[in-house]
């Protein structure tokens, strides 16, 4: 075993998979295309409030694209076309009748480089209970806001200077801040596309913690291309290259006993 496989080995958290109730969002032979260029072919995977589902795999395996599809951010991109099924609680969100808006607030996402707006700390938590009408009164609101950040492990931290901007605070600080953001607006997923990628060692350990914390409460899924920091935070993991999803499992079985020889290879640091 190489000092890969053995530092991923010793990253294994304690929590193992849980049994998946019913699936909080189905993906079903799902395939993107930017023009031409085929970027996801044939991906089928479940998501569950129960477990902290990974996405691992080398730059450009589709993996952040395949994530992106799961609130439709891929919208914005005028040449992507997005074809199989997607639900969420049984419902198609790429129906004619979907609301877009309300979709991303059921489906939050959290992005690689922490992005407050440039606004108070107060007001960035607010903003989304506020032009989604979540708060009747300033009282309410200011619930909304105090409880979120609670979520969010800043409370403490920031509970003082809540008129400060934003932008004021530290990168791992405003990370947080993005997740509390997320959380406001009582999403039921919460997607991370490599939310600590920018972020010193210290700052990664409360993300992660803040992961662990959060399970269970929200389906949560995350990109990483840190094995070790995958094998820390979920429970269930999918391996992705070259477009195509090679497997997904159990992320100790993943990590220990991968069924597919591409997986093997990823894992032991072959390639990537």
């Amino acid at each position: 075993m190489n000092q890969m496989s053995m530092d991923v080995g010793t990253a294994l958290g304690s929590s193992e998979a849980v049994a998946d109730a019913a699936p909080k969002m189905t993906a079903r032979n799902v395939a993107v295309s930017y023009g031409a260029t085929q970027a996801l072919r044939g991906v089928s995977i479940d998501v569950s409030t129960e477990n902290v589902t990974a996405f691992i795999g080398p730059s450009g395996c589709g993996k952040s694209t395949f994530l992106r599809c799961l609130n439709r951010m891929n919208d914005t991109v005028a040449s992507a076309r997005v074809t199989g099924e997607i639900q969420l609680d049984g419902k198609d969100i790429y129906a004619p009748d979907m609301d877009v808006v309300q979709l991303r607030a059921r489906v939050g996402m959290v992005f690689q480089k922490p992005n407050p707006f440039p606004k108070s700390i107060y007001e960035n938590v607010a903003y989304g209970p506020r032009i989604h009408g979540l708060a009747r009164s300033k009282a309410d609101l200011d619930g909304v806001v105090e409880q979120s950040l609670r979520r969010a492990g800043l409370w403490d931290e920031v509970k003082d200077r809540l008129a400060d901007s934003g932008t004021a605070l530290s990168g791992g600080q405003q990370q947080r801040l993005c997740i509390a953001r997320a959380i406001a607006v009582n999403p039921e997923v919460i997607l991370m596309d490599e939310p600590a990628s920018a972020l010193d060692p210290i700052a990664t350990a409360k993300i992660e913690e803040l992961i662990d914390e959060l399970r269970g409460k929200y389906a949560i899924v995350i990109v990483t291309h840190n094995m070790q920091q995958a094998a820390r935070v979920s429970q269930k993991t999918a391996f992705f290259h070259l477009g195509s999803l090679v497997e997904y499992g159990d992320t100790r079985e993943i990590f220990t006993n991968p069924r597919e020889p591409r997986t093997k290879d990823y894992i032991t640091g072959r390639y990537g």
